[in-house]
């Protein structure tokens, strides 16, 4: 049996898998924000959960909002700050008696749809998240690829490419929580989809009203929408130059707009080099579930 736990910044979720995918016990709790310990005492009441619902012990995978960093052994770079500068893995061995394996969230998405997901089988798979913030990760051969500073797939955190007059003003006037400009998680990321809409004279709405607004035949909405597709074409495209991935998936709140899959593709054409990209996008088979699953997939055999 396997073990997987994904550590967001509000929820926690725990699933144990069979050795064939089944899902044998699931649970989702609250973070205990801002609090390192308890939300180690969380996962560990999690895992005792899932072993006494199954009966069964298994090993332990974990997915995070940042990564290990491979020189101090420590949480870096989470946007779940209480996490930043602790010795998790060192930790959390301890208290379970048994080794747990870590990986960024945006990693577990990419193992777990190239196990048995979207993107199964695939070589190489880029999966992006676009949620509240943006992400992506790599896994090569069915397994994360981290790379040698652990940051691997880090492209929410790259200057959006190829930026128009509008985009370095945008770039100007919202700074990214990391403490540079022009992220390109500030964006495509669902925060940055709804402050375009706000920013260009609408009010704050959630990105499902915008979407609703714009197959209402909303002008501003569409506008909108067009430019959002756009930047994701632009952004794609930089990681197909570099990457040429076999396959590339989307999670997140914002993977769940079904036109993408059919706008970005041909625009991504026009920004890889030598304008021919057939690269699949597709849909995380798993939704929100993919990082769960991914994370206990980081023990493969």
């Amino acid at each position: 049996m396997r073990i997987g736990i994904d550590l967001g910044g509000t929820k926690i979720e725990v699933v144990a898998l069979a050795t064939d995918g089944k899902v044998l016990f699931r649970q989702r709790i609250s973070t205990p924000r801002d609090d390192y310990g308890q939300t180690l005492q969380a996962i560990v009441s999690l895992i005792s959960a899932a072993e006494q619902a199954t009966g069964q012990q298994g090993s332990i995978g974990i997915g995070i909002p940042g990564t290990l960093s491979p020189y101090t052994h420590k949480v870096k770079n989470a946007n779940s700050v209480w996490l930043n500068g602790q010795p998790m893995d060192k930790d959390l061995t301890a208290l379970l008696g048994r080794p747990v394996r870590i990986a960024n969230d945006a990693n577990c998405l990419a193992v777990s749809e190239a196990t048995d997901g979207a993107a199964a089988g695939a070589q190489t798979v880029f999966a992006v998240i676009i949620g509240t913030g943006c992400g992506a990760g790599l896994a090569i051969n069915g397994r994360a690829h981290a790379g040698g500073n652990g940051i691997a797939g880090e492209w929410g955190h790259n200057p959006l490419p190829w930026q128009d007059e509008d985009e370095h003003r945008h770039a100007r006037e919202v700074p990214c929580y990391c403490g540079k400009a022009g992220c390109t998680e500030t964006f495509i990321s669902g925060t940055g989809f709804t402050g375009d809409y706000q920013r260009l004279g609408g009010q704050r709405l959630t990105g499902p009203e915008i979407i609703q607004r714009a197959a209402a035949g909303d002008a501003l909405a569409e506008r909108v929408i067009g430019r959002y597709e756009l930047r994701l074409a632009k952004a794609l495209a930089q990681a197909i130059n570099l990457l040429d991935p076999d396959v590339v998936v989307l999670g997140g709140g914002m993977s769940n707009v079904n036109r993408l899959y059919q706008t970005v593709p041909p625009l991504i054409k026009q920004w890889v080099f030598g304008g021919e990209c057939e690269t699949p996008i597709r849909k995380a088979s798993h939704g929100d579930s993919s990082g769960v699953r991914g994370a206990a997939w980081l023990w493969p055999d």
